[in-house]
């Protein structure tokens, strides 16, 4: 593990749910870099999870949850396996880039993506 500054570097995860695994690997990653990682904090996506999906409210909440984790960070590592990025993940790239935050991608933006 390297050595952890006085104060790490932020970095929030944004993406699609369906990466989750994908996510994991990021923040384990960032985090054994010596950076504090935030990300989404809620994954089920379908009835079978263990947790259930949560209600249309509890989905509003947690994007503008997730808002306040970008407002944090210092930067915003968009996890987008195979260029995806989808309604959610651009509004919150829109949200990080309206208040000045770096943002970087895992893999390069699709073609018929506007982000």
């Amino acid at each position: 593990m390297p050595d952890v500054p006085d104060r790490p570097e932020i970095v929030c995860l944004c993406g699609s749910a369906r990466f989750a695994d994908e996510m994991a690997a990021a923040n384990r990653d960032l985090t054994l870099a010596g950076a504090i990682v935030v990300a989404p904090g809620v994954f089920a996506r379908s009835e079978h999870d263990a947790a259930g999906v949560p209600t249309d409210a509890q989905r509003a909440a947690l994007g503008v949850l997730h808002l306040r984790k970008i407002d944090l960070a210092d930067r915003v590592l968009v996890v987008n396996p195979g260029g995806y990025v989808g309604e959610s993940t651009t509004r919150e790239i829109a949200h990080a880039r309206a208040t000045g935050k770096p943002v970087s991608f895992s893999h390069p933006v699709a073609e018929s993506d506007p982000s």
